[in-house]
């Protein structure tokens, strides 16, 4: 389902979602980020994934459509890999506080928490 209306909202830091017939979804830049779809945050597979941290400040830069199934968010951290399709987006939407309250759980079973630095292996998110 494609959003009827898409609205970034830099100071408050949400993307607003409107669908016909329904209340608007606001999904906070950090949520977008840290639950990239991108092979960077998931991985190729299973256990792949790499916990995102750090990005309570994250900003969208730049929003662009591709094509007529997915928008392009570039974040100010650099990263700008995640294609997010309509279906991702209108599942994140409907899944929020589910997914937010697994991210917390990753966190707090990693022992760190959401303002940590990124840094893994000596890679950070914005060093590409």
């Amino acid at each position: 389902m494609i959003p009827s209306n898409i609205v970034v909202h830099q100071q408050s830091k949400v993307l607003e979602l409107s669908y016909e017939n329904e209340e608007a979804y606001r999904l906070p830049f950090e949520f977008l980020r840290v639950l990239s779809p991108s092979a960077e945050v998931q991985g190729h597979g299973p256990g792949q994934e790499t916990l995102q941290t750090g990005k309570r400040e994250v900003l969208i830069a730049n929003l662009e459509p591709v094509g007529h199934y997915a928008l392009k968010p570039s974040f100010s951290d650099g990263h700008d890999s995640g294609l997010y399709s309509w279906d991702y987006l209108r599942y994140l939407c409907e899944n929020q506080e589910q997914l937010w309250k697994e991210y917390l759980d990753k966190l707090a079973a990693a022992g760190v928490d959401r303002d940590t630095p990124m840094t893994q292996a000596g890679h950070s998110c914005g060093s590409h």
